[in-house]
């Protein structure tokens, strides 16, 4: 049986999975197009930047964060300035940290399911008077859902495994920014903390496990629905 501490902590984490997930998902389908199908000056640079977070030390994301959102960066001066508010210490900074880890894989599951659209089906809607924007309402949306489904758990998956970032940019604060990964690190520390290292290390198995099973399952069904098509 969990705790109302080790509940509280795996509530936080799926609200900042789902929040990660649910604000990534546009930016991350935009990007995804923009590199199966766009040609232009500095798409290699842009391919380059959206997946540098797969490659650079989650400290460094996370550094880079707080120079961003920080009361004196930039964006946090202007959310502050301009809205009161501020992300610092906050579960939402822990969903931007989750969200910009989670970005990369997104962009690769979207940007496989775009290129995999028949472009035949696109052609044949313009040529009966489609525009440009029902085209992709009405088929390429529709086509690329199951990589859009894909995208979703995989980001998903990877946001409540999210630490180094999330640590750096909004510490391990608990009841706003203690997710099940800050939490087993915090449980660690403590002498006779085993049981909940345990517990919550369970917890993050089975969710992690369950999200990987999910895609896997969406990603064949949609290879045999390519298959019969």
């Amino acid at each position: 049986m969990l705790s109302p501490a080790e509940l509280e902590i795996l509530l936080l984490t799926l609200k900042v999975g789902i929040t990660a997930v649910l604000v990534t998902l546009p930016v991350a389908f935009t990007f995804a197009w923009l590199l199966a199908r766009a040609s232009f000056p500095g798409k290699v640079l842009l391919d380059g930047l959206v997946h540098l977070p797969l490659v650079l030390p989650p400290v460094v994301t996370g550094w880079l964060l707080l120079l961003a959102f920080g009361r004196n960066g930039p964006v946090g001066a202007w959310l502050e300035g301009w809205f009161g508010m501020t992300v610092m210490f906050r579960w939402t900074g822990a969903a931007i940290a989750a969200a910009v880890m989670a970005l990369p894989l997104m962009v690769r599951a979207l940007r496989l399911s775009i290129e995999n659209v028949d472009r035949g089906l696109e052609s044949a809607a313009r040529t009966l008077g489609a525009s440009p924007s029902r085209v992709f309402l009405s088929v390429t949306l529709p086509l690329s859902l199951p990589g859009v489904l894909v995208a979703s758990v995989l980001g998903f998956a990877r946001s409540i495994g999210e630490f180094g970032a999330t640590i750096t940019f909004v510490s391990n604060v608990p009841g706003q920014t203690q997710t099940l990964p800050l939490a087993i690190y915090s449980a660690l520390q403590l002498p006779g903390g085993e049981g909940q290292v345990l517990r919550l290390a369970a917890i993050a198995i089975v969710l992690s496990l369950a999200a990987l099973v999910i895609s896997e399952i969406l990603a064949r069904r949609a290879a045999r629905g390519r298959h019969v098509l």
